[in-house]
């Protein structure tokens, strides 16, 4: 594979939450060059599509949040009435199968994107992806294969990733969470070049966030991210990128 453009994003509804990472991967190797957060004066699109310009290179942007809701709740959706019944159980409805998936594979699971402020995220990420396709007048679709030649994104995970890592992430993203944090920027250089300084470490954990993005691009576009299997709802409801762990909870 010829070298791919990365940048990782942890999305958020506030622009000023925003966590932002630019790197390359080399067909080996992945280094990140810059690190950032995003602003109400100099939003997250922006800045994405200023650092992409004209680029001709493969481009992969790896979001942490969710790119689609849970199939049984569009289902039942479609034809409810105020008042009725659902007949599925909450869980059915507010979960997909990617995060069950993960739950079941690295003992992590995401928030429920049907049920939890989580859904502000993945309405602001979506928006994101419509914005870019606007600006670089490019098509980006959702990337199924490292095998690519133009735009794509993924939907990545970064608590579970440093769990496939075995990397330990407790308490990184409380207030209080800085040590922790450091620790975890130290173990993510040892699988990544992180050639950049990551700021507001003391603040929280969204830039650092998204340079763990780019760990997770790394594991798609190496081979060692689980791709869904066959027959589950991916394409409909999205699937989070996250490489077999370490240490498996359950057999493949």
């Amino acid at each position: 594979m010829t070298s791919v453009t990365l940048v990782g994003v942890d999305c958020a509804s506030d622009p000023a939450n925003v966590g932002l990472a630019f790197g390359v991967f080399d067909g080996l190797g992945t280094t990140v060059h810059e690190a950032c957060r995003g602003s109400r004066s100099e939003s997250p699109l922006d800045m994405i599509a200023d650092r992409l310009g004209q680029s001709d290179s493969p481009i992969l942007l790896a979001m942490d949040a969710p790119l689609g809701w849970p199939q049984p709740m569009a289902e039942a959706l479609a034809e409810h009435r105020a008042g009725d019944p659902l007949v599925s159980d909450a869980n059915t409805l507010f979960r997909r199968y990617t995060d069950l998936f993960a739950w079941r594979r690295i003992g992590k699971r995401p928030l429920d994107v049907g049920a939890e402020r989580i859904a502000r995220t993945a309405h602001a990420a979506l928006r994101l992806l419509e914005g870019l396709r606007l600006r670089l007048n490019r098509e980006i679709t959702l990337a199924w294969s490292p095998e690519f030649t133009q735009c794509r994104a993924i939907e990545v995970y970064p608590a579970g990733t440093l769990t496939a890592h075995g990397i330990a992430s407790r308490g990184y993203k409380a207030k209080e969470g800085a040590a922790a944090r450091h620790a975890i920027l130290r173990q993510v250089s040892t699988r990544i070049t992180v050639d950049t300084d990551v700021p507001d470490m003391a603040r929280g954990s969204d830039v650092l966030d998204a340079v763990i993005c780019l760990l997770s691009a790394h594991d798609f576009l190496t081979g060692a991210a689980l791709p869904p299997p066959p027959d589950c709802p991916a394409f409909k409801e999205g699937w989070i990128w996250i490489r077999a762990p370490v240490k498996s909870r359950w057999p493949d």
